[in-house]
């Protein structure tokens, strides 16, 4: 891999996984301001919340009390009940709100890891690692990500109204044969368009570089319905869908 092009992964990405040094320990202050106490949980579930409200952004790392509590959510039920709420709010967009003119120009724009792959096999056996660029795309040139299910439900059910399925990902041109073997192993197929990030691409930020794919798409006559993605980076910028819905994942930010 150039460095170039791994320098560029990895100041977009922040990973939990890390050696953070923190400024301060949670267990060192159990109270509030207002004198309220609070436990280890409710602190990383505080952080948590943040992060998918915006509120929290650029992390490099997750703080380091809290690497074991995210590693726990994304595995959890709660996980997969705050994913599959999301979609159910897709679901009762596309049913009630797509006025679809069914002319091929009617698009979904979806996102890749971690909205329809998972990227947590890879991340909890790298607990306590630094990114490694080159081992993360090492991996996912495996293709042996898991699917989301609940995102797998959508993109059937997108499918079978005849919308145009477009999965724009940060994921690099080399691993476009990874990338579809995958996807389609866990059941992915049909959609129309699959852009990956090129050499000309790399130095971009991914929020630039997924905007410019819409603009594109939009001056060749697409209606983009809406975005589905689990990063602000993936959902945000101009041109924009009619509705963007974000999954959760507290595990990296990606600007």
């Amino acid at each position: 891999m150039a460095a170039r092009a791994l320098f560029s992964l990895s100041l977009s990405l922040g990973i939990l996984i890390s050696l953070c040094s923190a400024d301060w320990n949670i267990l060192n202050s159990q109270r509030t301001r207002n004198g309220v106490k609070i436990s280890l949980k409710n602190y990383c579930e505080g952080w948590r919340m943040n992060v998918e409200l915006h509120n929290i952004r650029e992390f490099e790392v997750v703080p380091e009390e809290c690497v074991e509590y995210v590693g726990k959510y994304m595995r959890s039920t709660q996980y997969l009940v705050d994913s599959e709420r999301a979609v159910e709010e897709c679901m009762v967009y596309l049913s009630t709100s797509c006025s679809l003119k069914r002319d091929g120009r009617d698009a979904w724009i979806f996102d890749i890891d971690d909205t329809l792959l998972s990227t947590v096999p890879y991340f909890k056996k790298h607990q306590g690692e630094k990114l490694n660029a080159t081992s993360l795309e090492e991996w996912m040139s495996k293709a042996k990500a898991p699917a989301l299910e609940h995102s797998l439900n959508l993109f059937n059910e997108i499918k079978a109204k005849g919308i145009q399925i477009i999965l724009v990902s940060s994921r690099r041109e080399h691993l476009r044969s990874a990338t579809i073997d995958n996807l389609v192993n866990v059941g992915f197929h049909g959609w129309s368009s699959l852009v990956l990030r090129r050499p000309e691409d790399e130095l971009k930020g991914v929020q630039s570089y997924k905007a410019e794919v819409r603009e594109k798409l939009v001056s060749g006559g697409y209606r983009i319905w809406a975005i589905l993605g689990d990063q602000y980076s993936s959902i945000q910028g101009l041109p924009n869908a009619k509705r963007t819905f974000k999954l959760p994942n507290p595990l990296y930010y990606i600007s």
